[in-house]
């Protein structure tokens, strides 16, 4: 399948958009949704594969879930109103949706086994299950647990205090989500903040927390109140694309309505700005607890800069379009303390790096990153997504500044978090 913009028919972007609902707050909005007491509206959901499959995983554990128009309904049952599934609970493509799901089943009192997709089941588990197992859960799987099929049968848990060796919003969710139906106190402590969207929505679901710059503890046996409505704003990890892609491509001029602006989740826009790029944000307020804001960016000749430590876990999902737009950046960038882009829906750091090659970057892979020397002129190639869905949007951004068409792999997997995607690019190069 070949992406039908190229460098001869893209002269400039420009337009007023908004992009899909936010994938984290989405999952978060349903399973949080599911395990309240009473209904709770979520406007704004993300209506991709991986939040679907949340969806799906949560009505066959006895939730009853509705769209109407452009609205989810969750009807909650608390979570102990949850009930044994008839079959095994299959979280597709969605990382997001098996570790913070692992959490919660690891407090119910009954067995599920737990399964995905290829690519699911080469992504490493054992950072969830491992503590999750010391607080009393009785876990099992392949590689000890490491790896899918992972089977559960919940009960009985202690809390715990669990030092992360690395920055990830999916291992403190599962572990606080297993804290809750927890005796005593469980804590969290990470090297440094990772996204915390768990903490606004359990706090809007009226759940006590108490938070340092270090960690994250909640007390168990605390019920979630439901009935209120979840706003779901733009996915930031969604507007990197058109944003690096306005940034890129020469006279381009566009702006991204309703995105949210987390602090843990916006370090692309201290990146943009730390690379000259012509960045405006406006219009801030609070949607359902989390910074919301308009952003316009225009085309400017961009420096290289070094992207690491705590800006990692607040951008690691846009690393791959990052890597495309520093090829155009006067210098060398640098991406280091980045190795759990290995543990993504592919290794990002060798997929994106070998990818670029063919098109003629300057880039080579370290350990923990990569080396990105600009600008560089790109040509078109055959390259592949793997089947992940960011890295499919990163190439066809890169696609529009090279030199004749590229052919795009396996690009149906950009559906997982930007169902519309081509089509956005197509109406701002209009």
């Amino acid at each position: 399948m070949s992406v039908e913009q190229n460098q001869t028919d893209v002269r400039s972007l420009s337009g007023t958009i908004t992009v899909p609902g936010d994938k984290s707050i989405s999952h978060r909005a349903v399973m949080f949704g599911s395990i309240a007491n009473g209904t709770t509206t979520i406007r704004g959901f993300l209506m991709g594969e991986d939040c679907l499959s949340t969806i799906q995983c949560f009505k066959q554990l006895g939730v009853r879930i509705e769209q109407v128009d452009d609205e989810i309904i969750v009807h909650g049952k608390g979570i102990d109103g949850l009930t044994e599934p008839s079959e095994v609970l299959d979280v597709g493509n969605s990382g997001t949706t098996i570790r913070l799901m692992l959490g919660i089943l690891s407090g119910l009192p009954f067995y599920q086994t737990v399964i995905g997709d290829e690519s699911i089941a080469k992504r490493p588990m054992k950072r969830v299950t491992k503590p999750l197992k010391s607080m009393g859960a009785t876990i099992d799987g392949r590689d000890e647990a490491n790896l899918t099929p992972i089977s559960v049968r919940g009960g009985n848990l202690t809390g715990i205090t669990h030092t992360s060796p690395v920055a990830s919003a999916q291992v403190k969710s599962s572990i606080l989500l297993a804290g809750l139906q927890a005796k005593g106190v469980t804590t969290v402590l990470e090297p440094h903040r990772s996204r915390d969207h768990t903490e606004r929505m359990l706090q809007a679901f009226g759940v006590n927390l108490l938070i340092t710059e270090t960690g994250v503890s909640i007390e168990g046996g605390q019920l979630l109140q439901g009935g209120g409505v979840v706003n779901v704003p733009g996915d930031i990890s969604s507007a990197a694309f058109p944003l690096v892609a306005a940034a890129i491509v020469p006279k381009s001029e566009v702006t991204i309505q309703n995105v949210g602006i987390n602090p843990t989740r916006a370090g692309i826009l201290d990146v943009l700005k730390k690379m000259g790029a012509q960045l405006t944000v406006s219009n801030e307020r609070e949607q359902s607890g989390e910074p919301v804001a308009d952003l316009t960016i225009q085309y400017k000749k961009l420096n290289a800069t070094t992207i690491d430590g705590e800006l990692i876990p607040r951008l690691i999902d846009e690393i791959p379009v990052l890597a495309v737009l520093a090829t155009q950046a006067e210098g060398k960038t640098v991406i280091k303390d980045a190795e759990e882009l290995k543990y993504k829906e592919t290794n990002r750091i060798d997929t994106v790096v070998d990818q670029l090659m063919k098109m003629g970057a300057d880039v080579t892979s370290t350990d923990d990153g990569m080396i990105i020397n600009g600008p560089t002129p790109l040509h078109a190639a055959r390259v592949d997504s793997f089947g992940d869905h960011r890295i499919g949007m990163a190439f066809a951004i890169a696609n529009l500044i090279a030199e004749g068409e590229t052919t795009i792999l396996r690009k149906e997997a950009v559906a997982v978090s930007y169902p519309n995607f081509f089509d956005m690019l197509k109406d701002l190069s209009r």
